[in-house]
């Protein structure tokens, strides 16, 4: 329905010691990587039907800090909502709900997905609840609404505090894909206009959370320099740094490459391209590690008419997927075509005329280190409804 390209290592398992001495001293643990942020889709309670119980039978719920709601329009200079229906008025039985207690048909309560986070956060009261705006499809709004930002805050403010749904939203994410630079549509908007989003925003929101998605090109000139994420920082939370979507089938010949590699490696497409040239520029953009969450795939991007089972082959197009081709939810391809190979901290798979990447729970403990290792806030990922049904890959990150 949407299309979301996102520009987003074996465990390092602690050794024991072992000592010589009369006593066991306590067991070392490794710090908590910090929050751990799902992206939840509007348009997935339809063909994928992932719905809010999903997030709790898989055990997503109880692993997640901070559930993102993806995605609202920006529109007219405004923040919008995408699809009223599936936001709040999906009738929701007492076998599909999230707390097994069906909606009422006279709209006395608040339904569709925004009255099953509602139910969702009571369950758990330590979940935090963040409006999305924007996307691929719908960042083209943006440039408008950097004219005059804090009409656009104005906006946005009020739409979240609605007393229709209120308690749902615990603050907003900005997901501006890009501030003057191109994605699905080119802005020009300059280089200042996203810091002077953000701050309006701030100012708007006060104390609630204030974050954003943030492209991880990390190449000369790319698309990290081309905007004030630097100054931005001070007013946002933290940032969701897509490390994700790199490398796919929107090049069709190939070369086959990893769509999120950690690191660089021999043969790499792009320089820059990688997750750790994108957070060493923000780091020097002034951007606090503590502000910055690593971004994870649970899908993976593949071509077909390969012939060679390492990264650098070439290719005839995308390969087939259940929604798009060239992309397929992780817990689909992990049985369709399973992993033989890591490079640049990730897996990949080659399997009769095709290769993919994608992660898996080795390669996001992986991951998880290196975030820990670089004092990054947490990781994010894009999104719930690519896991299996028992959360294999959210264990993997929370863990």
């Amino acid at each position: 329905m949407f299309r979301h390209r996102k520009l987003f290592t074996a465990a390092g398992a602690l050794a024991a010691v072992l000592m010589t001495v009369t006593f066991a001293p306590p067991a070392a643990t490794a710090a908590p990587v910090g929050k751990v942020v799902g992206y939840f889709t509007e348009w997935g309670v339809y063909d994928r039907n992932y719905q809010v119980k999903n997030v709790e039978t898989s055990g997503s719920a109880g692993k997640l800090t901070h559930i993102n709601y993806a995605f609202g329009n920006v529109t007219n200079g405004q923040c919008a909502i995408g699809d009223t229906y599936a936001a709040y008025d999906k009738y929701y039985d007492a076998a599909s709900s999230v707390d097994g207690v069906s909606d009422t048909w006279d709209n006395s309560a608040l339904r569709g997905n925004f009255g099953q986070l509602k139910r969702l956060k009571a369950m758990h009261p330590g979940l935090k609840v963040i409006y999305s705006f924007g996307g691929w499809t719908w960042s083209s709004g943006f440039g408008q609404a950097a004219q005059n930002p804090a009409a656009f805050a104005d906006s946005c403010y009020n739409l979240l505090h609605d007393p229709r749904w209120a308690g749902v939203f615990d603050g907003i994410d900005i997901d501006w894909e890009y501030p003057n630079a191109c994605g699905l549509s080119c802005d020009t908007s300059g280089a200042a206009a996203y810091k002077n989003l953000m701050g309006a925003l701030r100012s708007r929101f006060g104390g609630e959370l204030v974050t954003s998605a943030i492209t991880a090109d990390g190449t000369s000139g790319g698309k990290i320099d081309a905007a004030d994420y630097g100054g931005a920082a001070q007013y946002v939370d933290w940032y969701n740094v897509m490390t994700y979507d790199y490398f796919g089938a929107f090049d069709a010949d190939g070369p086959t490459a990893p769509h999120s590699p950690l690191t660089s490696y021999d043969g790499i497409p792009i320089a820059g391209f990688y997750a750790d040239a994108a957070i060493q520029k923000l780091k020097s953009k002034g951007v606090p590690p503590s502000k910055m969450l690593l971004g994870i795939g649970f899908y993976g991007r593949g071509w077909t008419g390969v012939t060679q089972a390492a990264p650098g082959g070439s290719a005839t197009g995308a390969a087939p997927g259940k929604y798009e081709a060239g992309i397929e939810d992780y817990k689909l391809i992990k049985s369709r075509c399973p992993s033989n190979g890591t490079v640049a901290g990730t897996a990949y798979a080659f399997c009769g005329s095709e290769w993919w990447s994608y992660d898996t729970p080795s390669t996001i403990a992986g991951k998880i280190g290196y975030a820990r290792d670089q004092g990054l806030g947490g990781a994010f990922v894009w999104e719930l409804s690519g896991d299996t049904t028992n959360g294999e890959l959210i264990t993997a990150v929370s863990s």
